[in-house]
């Protein structure tokens, strides 16, 4: 029987568990996507400075919650939406500022940053929601 994922679908801990890993899937590919943008901007594609940029280096605070979000950490979630808003800020003022391939590689940092937001806020609120309706569902007492 296939799983009702729909917006009036009752809410269950079958479709609660689905909504959740699609978000932990989508935040964790968005932090790849932006190491891998991020390395492959500042070392190849579009560097400040021929042959690389010392500017590499901004990718290592994004390698620090990758381990977080692959082992489900709640924490990890919760302060990760706080740091990707210096990635998105960078973003969108390289695309303002920058010219040709290093506009449209900050275009593509702020894109990835609004959806790992977006993943790491809805995961953080439907896990919660998850537990919340676990334990306020009354459980069956034995009788006597």
């Amino acid at each position: 029987m296939p799983l009702d994922i729909s917006p009036n679908a009752p809410y269950t801990a079958a479709v609660a568990s689905t909504k959740i890993r699609a978000t932990r899937t989508a935040a964790v590919a968005s932090l790849i996507g932006l190491i891998v943008v991020g390395l492959a901007w500042e070392l190849w594609l579009a560097p400040l400075r021929p042959g690389g940029s010392f500017w590499a280096i901004k990718v290592i605070p994004l390698c620090f919650p990758l381990a977080g979000l692959l082992k489900n950490r709640m924490y990890t979630y919760r302060w990760m939406s706080l740091l990707i808003w210096l990635y998105f800020t960078e973003g969108v003022v390289r695309a303002w500022s920058d010219t040709g391939l290093s506009a449209g590689l900050a275009l593509v940092q702020t894109a990835l940053c609004l959806a790992l937001f977006v993943a790491v806020a809805l995961h953080v609120r439907w896990r919660l929601a998850s537990v919340a309706s676990t334990a306020s569902t009354p459980t069956e007492t034995p009788t006597n």
